[in-house]
């Protein structure tokens, strides 16, 4: 028998009890848009014991689909390991999932989408970016945990910045 997810009853304005329906996601599909691994030491023709520093960049994307309650979000990853100036490899990773998201205000559903929805997809993304960097020679890469809220606060920031700089001043 399925349950039901509710929150306790809140007392609404007029003084009613209401149930709040509880947040609900489900992953419906994910996939890899774009994959670009290139291995720069081998086509140098180097070698060697090296200590990489990697570089790990990561942007969000969110749209609705044509579906009610679907949208896709798209996680992309660009990923750099250099050594003594010399860039040793480059991945680049589109990594999307489709989600059905129901009972999120619409207030909250931006946040929602790029904070929750990469954060159910990552560990996938984890696993192919280990994947891919040590099938083309290298040790896997085993990415750190992204914190998705600091990401989102964090582009938050650099579109207000951006809006600040293109709005005229009075």
């Amino acid at each position: 028998m399925a349950e039901d997810e509710t929150t306790p009853a809140a007392e609404g304005a007029n003084g009613a009890e209401t149930q709040v329906q509880a947040p609900k996601m489900r992953i419906l599909t994910q996939f890899i848009r774009d994959m670009s691994f290139e291995n720069i030491l081998a086509q140098k023709g180097k070698g060697g014991d090296l200590k990489p520093e990697i570089q790990v960049q990561v942007n969000l994307d969110a749209r609705k689909r044509q579906a009610d309650n679907q949208y896709e979000v798209s996680t992309k990853f660009n990923i750099t390991s250099k050594a003594q100036d010399s860039t040793l490899f480059a991945l680049e990773l589109d990594y999307a999932g489709v989600f059905e998201v129901t009972n999120v205000p619409e207030a909250q559903l931006h946040p929602y989408l790029l904070i929750e929805c990469p954060r159910m997809i990552f560990p996938f993304v984890r696993r192919i970016v280990a994947d891919v960097t040590r099938d083309g020679g290298f040790p896997p890469l085993n990415l750190d945990t992204i914190d998705f809220v600091a990401l989102y606060r964090q582009m938050l920031t650099e579109r207000q910045k951006q809006q600040a700089a293109t709005t005229p001043a009075n």
